[in-house]
């Protein structure tokens, strides 16, 4: 199974990035998905999840209002919109489906991961 996360750089604070996580079909039609990440000694954490329709999502409270998650199942690919970057959002951003075809918010829930893509914001 393979999921392709894209869209990491460096950006100033404040600026904005867009990543993309492509997925086989099989694997994420049916099931929720959502965006990790992990800083530099500390552990992941979940940033943003949405279930299989799109119709219901989920927001760390550090990323309310700043960032939007959002999926197109036509194209098997989730998208995550950052807004208003501040450098405590550097980290490696990491994509995931989950077994379920609802939100969770345990990383125990999700079975499949992409590589990871950089995302690094400058003060």
């Amino acid at each position: 199974v393979q999921l392709q996360a894209s869209g990491g750089g460096l950006v100033q604070a404040g600026g904005s990035l867009r990543l993309s996580c492509a997925a086989a079909a099989r694997t994420s039609s049916n099931n929720a998905m959502g965006w990790f990440r992990q800083a530099p000694e500390k552990e992941r954490e979940l940033v943003a999840a949405i279930n299989w329709r799109g119709s219901d999502s989920y927001y760390a409270h550090s990323v309310k209002g700043r960032f939007t998650i959002s999926r197109d199942n036509a194209k098997n690919t989730m998208y995550l919109q950052m807004n208003s970057l501040e450098p405590e959002d550097t980290a490696v951003y990491y994509c995931a489906v989950a077994r379920s075809s609802g939100i969770t918010r345990s990383s125990t829930g999700y079975q499949y991961w992409g590589r990871g893509t950089l995302v690094t914001v400058s003060s």
